[in-house]
């Protein structure tokens, strides 16, 4: 079967055509043929033969044996019968040792002829990229569905994008990039400057979105090259190649700038870190296969971007507003916990321990599993849930009490050992000590598993005092956030609280705004290196200027 390769603006549907999946997510009978994708370098597709497929979601869930066989099956034969199959999304190449050089060579060569083009030209970018992604919406939302994100999550994901390149995020970092004084007959400037060439390594579960912020690396005026994970490659590469490439060729931005390559993350990032042509790693997986290549990076000259494991903390005071709290606490189950930004413990006030419990008890059991373009859905499928039950039996051999959930459920809800879906599951745990003994409060889960900490009653200062400890000594370090209304405990906690890349206060934990960053922190979450992320920022570098009309050097040393 031939697979056309068409641009998003070619594909997209014009106003008021009917769309071949009627804009529900659904896997149509019909329609267009799957989306293809080669590796692109250096402003080119390059031709190649070994690829890797996407078949949707929904024959993953429906019959999981019948969807991993007809995957297979193309992977070894691209043209057998099985490349008409209605399940098949896509499929994507999978570049050779060869490509990789070829997109790095080509990264380092268009390199300083990018970060040549004048800021406010490279800045155009980000509203470009955000008015394109306005009009894809639907397209990129279909391709998030059938690679088993439930709809409603991939609108959380898009929903960062819309702040990240927001105009009063673009006008904030625009500021950051560039400052120009008066003194003293000169004229000071402070400005950064693009590292070079940036990589990009987005993770397995939201790759789209992550490599999506390569745009903020462009904006800078670095060159990229993205990795698109062989595993779930092909929203990866239309988010590269249909919305964003086009848009630098709009900008006259010289071949090479941007550059994506699917492939798997070992041999990729080897290839990276052995570069003379790579300056800056950008990586975005778990916290130890991380904090080894932040090692690697700095032996080897190049600057690390961790964005690694999360361990969030939510504190709810003794006056907090329990039903808004509740809900933020069971932002926890979305995606099935496999998420690094939502809350993994809830730090809970003695005197509204048992209602808080009640509440989120009560709003787990309406959060359900299902076809991932089933509105109502917010669980996604967790392979490999034996660790899950591990931490399950490890807590309640230290005594936590299980307040609901510890199952496997099929898509429908049901209770089965067969089940790729776990019930959201809510633990009691009385004390701080018992706590820190828990491996589901140590350390993230990434699964559908909270632990309400029920903090030993204290006078009201040392009961802050202790909340405030356990946020700051958590190894990890990406969001934090505080359900209450008293403007001392509030002021405290905004005060005192420095672990962290982000603080929430009465908000959703895993919401997004613009000024903030929608990413970083410290610890565990962002390395040695760790803090709040902003990329156009991180991956480019301080820089003075002072430039003067003619003062004596002498005078200007001595004074006289």
């Amino acid at each position: 079967m031939e697979y056309p390769r068409e641009t998003a603006r070619d594909a997209a549907p014009s106003a008021g055509e009917p769309r071949p999946d009627g804009g529900n997510g659904e896997v149509p009978e019909s329609g267009k043929p799957p989306r293809s994708y080669q590796s692109y370098v250096g402003g080119q597709d390059l031709p190649n033969d070994a690829w890797v497929y996407t078949v949707d979601s929904h024959a993953l869930l429906e019959d999981v044996f019948t969807g991993v066989q007809l995957k297979r099956k193309l992977e070894r034969d691209p043209d057998s019968e099985a490349a008409g199959h209605p399940y098949v999304a896509g499929r994507v190449a999978v570049a050779s040792d060869e490509e990789n050089r070829r997109a790095l060579e080509a990264a380092a060569k268009a390199a300083p002829e990018w970060a040549a083009t004048p800021l406010d030209e490279r800045m155009r970018l980000g509203g470009l990229f955000r008015e394109t992604l306005e009009a894809h919406r639907q397209e990129l939302l279909d391709l998030l569905v059938a690679e088993a994100h439930p709809v409603r999550l991939a609108r959380w994901e898009l929903s960062c994008l819309a702040q990240v390149f927001s105009r009063e995020s673009c006008r904030w970092y625009r500021d950051c990039m560039r400052t120009e004084f008066a003194h003293a007959g000169r004229d000071l400037i402070v400005r950064r400057q693009p590292d070079g060439v940036v990589c990009l390594n987005p993770p397995q579960n939201a790759p789209a979105p992550s490599a999506a912020l390569a745009v903020l690396a462009l904006m800078a005026g670095n060159s990229v090259v993205v990795r698109a994970p062989r595993s779930i490659a092909l929203s990866t590469m239309y988010v590269l190649r249909d919305l964003v490439a086009p848009l630098l060729e709009e900008l006259a931005a010289p071949p090479g700038t941007l550059n994506a390559v699917c492939g798997g993350a070992g041999r990729t990032l080897d290839h990276w870190v052995r570069s003379p042509l790579v300056d800056d790693i950008f990586y975005i997986g778990g916290s130890e296969e991380g904090l080894r290549l932040q090692e690697r990076c700095v032996v080897a000259g190049k600057k690390p971007i961790l964005e690694l494991a999360g361990n969030d903390t939510i504190v709810v005071w003794e006056d907090a507003d329990l039903p808004l709290a509740a809900e933020a606490l069971t932002e926890a189950f979305y995606g099935s916990g496999q998420i690094c930004m939502v809350p993994n413990t809830v730090l809970a006030h003695p005197a509204v321990a048992d209602p808080l419990i009640s509440l989120v008890r009560e709003k787990a059991r309406r959060i359900r599993p299902g076809l991932p373009s089933d509105e109502g859905v917010l669980l996604s499928p967790v392979r490999r849930s034996e660790r899950f039950f591990r931490l399950l039996e490890q807590a309640l051999g230290e005594g936590a009490q299980l307040a609901c959930g510890g199952r496997r459920t099929e898509a429908d809800g049901t209770p089965s050992e067969t089940g790729v879906f776990l019930e959201p599951t809510v633990l009691r745990i009385d004390g701080l000590a018992r706590a820190r003994r828990t491996d589901a409060v140590k350390r993230e889960t990434f699964f559908p598993l909270l632990p309400v900490v029920v903090v030993e009653s204290a006078e009201s200062a040392e009961l802050l005092a202790t909340c405030l400890d356990f946020v700051n000594s958590n190894a990890y370090g990406l969001r934090n956030s505080l359900w209450a209304r008293s403007p001392d405990v509030i002021g405290q906690f905004v005060h005192r609280t420095t672990n962290g890349g982000l603080l929430k206060v009465n908000d959703s934990h895993i919401g997004f705004l613009p000024y903030l960053p929608s990413h970083g922190g410290t610890g565990l979450t962002g390395g040695v290196f760790g803090e709040a992320n902003y990329p156009m920022l991180k991956t480019s570098h301080l820089q003075g200027v002072s430039i003067s009309g003619g003062t004596s050097p002498y005078r200007e040393v001595f004074g006289d």
